[in-house]
């Protein structure tokens, strides 16, 4: 499981994807979302601009990521 860190309240899933290099483009971060290859808390999540809060789990390909607050 890889560790996110963010600054802010959340990250919208889309922002997540492509910050995690998952997605290189919001277009293909928008693709992945609505084809429902991503989970958020073992979920199909097919919202691009669901707020990821820290302790979140968001699984794409058999990888899972997490976010947490920066030190």
């Amino acid at each position: 499981m890889t560790t996110i860190a963010i600054t802010t309240e959340f990250i919208k899933l889309q922002d997540l994807l492509k910050f995690a290099s998952i997605a290189s483009t919001g277009g293909e971060a928008k693709i992945m979302v609505q084809e429902g290859e991503v989970t958020v808390n073992g979920e199909v999540c097919t919202q691009r601009g669901k707020k990821i809060r820290p302790g979140d789990d968001v699984a794409i390909g058999g990888e899972h990521f997490t976010v947490s607050y920066a030190d």
